[in-house]
Order: C-alpha cells, then structure tokens, then sequence
C-alpha cells in the first residue's frame, strides 16, 4: 500500500512529467463525456497515471492522479458536491488529497484553482502547477457543448 510520507514525496517530486500532446477521446462509457488517460513518468518511477474527464452538458470536470496499487491519491472534481468522512459537505469546486486515515475520501476547496470548469485547459495548468507536473506538450480543447449535444 501507500504510507503517507511515501505519498508526501511523490506528490512534492517535482520530476513528474507528462510528454506529448493530450486529445480528449469519446467515454469509454459512451456518456456525453470526453476524457483522455496518460502516463506520468518520474525519476524515482512513481506508478502514476492521470485521468482527465469533462463533460459540459452536466458541467463537470475531474483531473485524477491515480497510483497503480494505491488508486486514486490526488484529484480535483469541479461541478459535483462531495461529503467529507466528518459529513461536512464540500463545494462543487473541491480536491482530494491521499491520507492513510481516509485514503481520497477527504476533500477540500482549494484556493489554487481559479479558472472556471469551462475552461479545462486553464485549468489543466492550475492543476499540474500545484501538483508539481510538468507537461512537455499541449493538451488540446475539448470538443464544446454543442459539438457534443446529440440533439443540436
């Protein structure tokens, strides 16, 4: 499993990187999503990939850093609510950050992030700025609501 220093070491190596250009792709699930799936490589070798998930018709936008044995360690979910453990309700802007208490059941807002979930590329670099990923390449814009929405 995952230790919490051993998570405060990954997330604080400013080695991860991301190379190449990023497409978002149709849902594996067909939904009116697009995401796209990528490898995060390091020095030390962290077994990291990231996930990207937008969809604009329900408005929401996910950028999950998951860990090959450990999951889902670090993520930021905008236009979805979430509940805390303690049952204290989180906004729609919110992030999850690996504890061994709780694993990435915990979530706060953060200040970090302030480009709107309309702008997923804007806030791809919030994203990876704070989490100390260096994307060597561009990721591309998503097709817009109406190029997705069967019934424009």
């Amino acid at each position: 499993m995952l230790t919490q220093s051993e998570f405060e070491a990954m997330i604080a190596d400013a080695s991860k990187r991301i190379e190449g250009d990023i497409s978002w792709r149709e849902d594996e699930d067909h939904s009116p999503a697009v995401e796209f799936r990528v490898e995060v490589l390091s020095n030390a070798g962290h077994p990291l990939t990231l996930k990207g998930s937008y969809n604009p018709l329900a408005g929401s936008l996910s950028y999950t850093l998951i860990h090959r044995a450990a999951g889902r360690v670090y993520a930021l979910d905008m236009g979805k609510d979430h509940r805390n453990p303690s049952g204290v309700l989180v906004g729609e802007k919110h992030k999850h950050r690996w504890k061994e208490k709780y694993r990435d059941k915990e979530a706060y807002v953060p200040d970090d992030i302030t480009a709107p979930l309309t702008q997923p590329v804007q806030v791809w670099s919030q994203f990876c700025a704070e989490a100390k990923i260096t994307h060597q390449g561009m990721l591309h814009q998503p097709p817009s609501a109406s190029e997705m929405d069967p019934f424009s």
